[in-house]
């Protein structure tokens, strides 16, 4: 059986530099269910994270990245 995965992309209401974008990638690796995390340096305000919607969600994403005190919204493609 496949394992279903879905994607979400977070604006990021700051521009992050290495050490904050590092901090970011943490939390958002920590979430059981989140299995890749991409956050370029040419765009450091946005963030694409695949995840298992079986384990966790969007909202729980979203959740995370605030609980460290950054600003972000979800965004749809």
């Amino acid at each position: 059986m496949a394992i279903q995965l879905a994607d979400v992309t977070l604006h990021i209401d700051e521009n992050l530099g290495p050490i904050d974008r590092g901090r970011l990638d943490d939390v958002l690796r920590a979430i059981d269910g989140v299995v890749s995390v991409h956050n370029p340096a040419e765009k450091p305000h946005l963030a694409v994270v695949e995840y298992i919607p079986a384990k966790t969600s969007s909202s729980d994403i979203l959740t995370s990245v605030r609980s460290v005190g950054m600003h972000a919204e979800l965004i749809g493609l």
